[in-house]
């Protein structure tokens, strides 16, 4: 009898905790995001946000860069990254992986109208899209929404069908790395977000200064942080607050908000994304 009782107990708890919210693990919140720029790059714009968000939250925010953007979504999908900034299409694969369990939280105001720019070394003689046809291109990586996704279904919709009409095809594997393919004739034009784009213009970047742009994108949704499954609704919450908090007139968001390049952050939600979702199955990279 007691065993019986012993082991009623331990299955009721078990049962309790099953339905009871994942915390952030130990005080911890980890952090992560897909590496479309390089790593350093990625630590230097992160650093003033995690020490505002571990002001704002009381969590230890731990940052950890990734190779791949699928690294991102796995580790959303297994609870070893509880927040990650996503780029539209890499959401929508965390939203599939995850069940839809993967929420977003917000995203910043110039993420509702987002571009992408195809550019060409300064001196090419192209004029439109259509001049491309039968030269190199260079998108960024296969998951990105900003330098692959969308720019391909822009392309497939101009006519122009990537594998059929150019040469070749790489995938230099993150916006400033487009930049630098086309800057260096590695490829005879290119994609990238416009965002990294402009501020690799405003920098004075050496490869930046070797390019121009010819031609941009209709706009689409695109990046946001999101959260993973299981993530406490009052860890949500002080999070998105966080966020939502952070206002240009005051000092010391102004450079938080600058490394992100976001005049504000507002609200989002999963069906922000669904044409995202509806142009990766179009395109045929979505199954």
């Amino acid at each position: 009898m007691k065993r019986q009782l012993l082991q009623l107990a331990l299955f009721s708890l078990l049962a309790f905790a099953a339905g009871m919210p994942v915390h952030a693990q130990s005080g911890a919140l980890r952090v992560s995001a897909i590496p479309d720029e390089a790593p350093t790059e990625l630590q230097r714009k992160f650093k003033p946000l995690g020490d505002y968000l571990k002001k704002e939250t009381g969590l230890d925010v731990q940052f950890t860069p990734v190779t791949d953007y699928a690294a991102v979504v796995e580790g959303l999908a297994t609870n070893k990254i509880d927040l990650a900034w996503l780029g539209g299409f890499t959401f929508v694969q965390a939203k599939l992986r995850t069940n839809g369990a993967a929420v977003p939280i917000v995203q910043r105001a110039e993420d509702e109208k987002f571009t992408s720019k195809f550019i060409v070394p300064i001196d090419s003689k192209a004029k439109t899209l259509a001049d491309l046809k039968g030269g190199t291109f260079a998108f960024g990586s296969p998951s990105s929404t900003s330098g692959h996704l969308m720019p391909r279904y822009f392309l497939l919709h101009a006519g122009i069908d990537p594998e059929k009409d150019f040469k070749t095809v790489a995938f230099s594997g993150a916006h400033d790395a487009t930049v630098a393919f086309v800057a260096a004739g590695r490829a005879g034009a290119g994609v990238l977000n416009a965002s990294v784009m402009d501020k690799l213009i405003e920098s004075a970047n050496p490869n930046a200064a070797k390019v121009r742009v010819l031609a941009t994108t209709a706009p689409y949704y695109d990046y946001n942080w999101t959260v993973r499954p299981g993530l406490d609704a009052a860890t949500t919450k002080k999070l998105a607050d966080a966020f939502l908090k952070l206002d240009a007139a005051n000092p010391e968001h102004k450079e938080i908000l600058a490394l992100q390049r976001a005049s504000k952050f507002i609200p989002t939600k999963a069906s922000n994304y669904d044409d995202i979702e509806a142009a990766a199955r179009s395109a045929g990279l979505l199954k």
